[in-house]
């Protein structure tokens, strides 16, 4: 299994909506509300690497609420 947090951050107000989206992409397999330089924190997981770059690229760097993101692909667990 292939793994990768994303840190998110949105803009004031739009935060349970993004939460709700997040929630709703496959392979998003938790989400949760960090302090910090960040707002929120997606885990994704998926059989193989491509699956979990396509996710983050083609679904979470494209939604209007993520302003700013930063990726880490787990190569070691």
């Amino acid at each position: 299994m292939f793994k990768a947090f994303v840190l998110i951050n949105s803009e004031l107000g739009i935060e349970e909506e993004l939460v709700k989206k997040l929630r709703a992409i496959q392979n998003i397999t938790q989400v949760n509300l960090v302090y910090g330089n960040y707002d929120r924190i997606a885990k994704v997981e998926a059989n193989t690497l491509k699956k979990v770059k396509d996710v983050i690229t083609w679904k979470i760097m494209h939604l209007a609420e993520a302003k700013s993101t930063l990726i880490m692909i787990v190569v070691e667990s």
